[in-house]
């Protein structure tokens, strides 16, 4: 542990730990402080994944509610208590029931855990709270992955946006492979393209392709 926070390493789940080491090298880059990036409240809100069990999964343990009916009521329950009206109050069974297209019984029926969701049910509701899709019922896991991904994204944009967006003058020739991704895409848009790849997978074979760009562009020694 330093600071509070667990080494990345230390993670459990492989797509998980992944993850988390990218932010966390990401964010040592830019100077931020881990504590902050890797907030359980924060990260707890934004995936839906009760903090405890936030703190359970960095700190490389497994953990998770197995039950889809379960995570789900747990998670529209962190929805009505942090996705409040302008007013600050929380959205009434009725409210909710008229944004998510459907009756005030079967509305109040999921929110009392007296049904069973469908699909539909989450996909209305996740409209209606303007969450992404899966919010209210992937494995606590996948959900913390999902909310780290979404961060690197954001900081993947502000540390592109630090970059200088000008072609290197030893790039400059017109027949530069380099210098042409530079001018069609510029630093920023490499970054977030990369960001919204899928997957480790895709982001290696983009990181494999520029690492060969890069070594084949490089001054001949004289």
């Amino acid at each position: 542990m330093t600071d509070g926070f667990p080494a990345p390493v230390a993670v459990a789940n492989v797509s998980l730990a992944a993850t988390v080491t990218r932010v966390a090298e990401l964010a040592g880059k830019m100077g931020h402080d881990l504590n902050q990036v890797f907030d359980l409240r924060k990260l707890s809100d934004a995936s839906g994944v009760p903090t405890d069990v936030v703190k359970t999964l960095l700190d490389g343990r497994r953990a998770g509610e197995p039950d889809l009916q379960t995570r789900f009521l747990q998670r529209l329950d962190l929805l009505r208590r942090t996705r409040v009206k302008p007013n600050g109050r929380r959205y009434t069974q009725q409210e909710i029931a008229d944004g998510a297209g459907m009756s005030r019984q079967q509305a109040g029926a999921l929110i009392n855990g007296d049904r069973r969701p469908t699909m539909e049910h989450c996909d209305a509701i996740q409209r209606f709270f303007g969450v992404h899709a899966g919010f209210l019922t992937a494995h606590d896991a996948d959900a913390l992955t999902d909310a780290l991904q979404r961060t690197e994204q954001q900081l993947l944009q502000d540390f592109a946006g630090r970059e200088p967006q000008t072609v290197p003058a030893e790039t400059a020739s017109v027949g530069d492979p380099l210098a042409r991704l530079l001018q069609n895409h510029g630093v920023r848009g490499i970054a977030w393209r990369a960001a919204q790849l899928p997957s480790d997978k895709h982001r290696d074979k983009v990181t494999e392709w520029l690492d060969m760009l890069l070594e084949s562009v490089k001054p001949n020694e004289s």
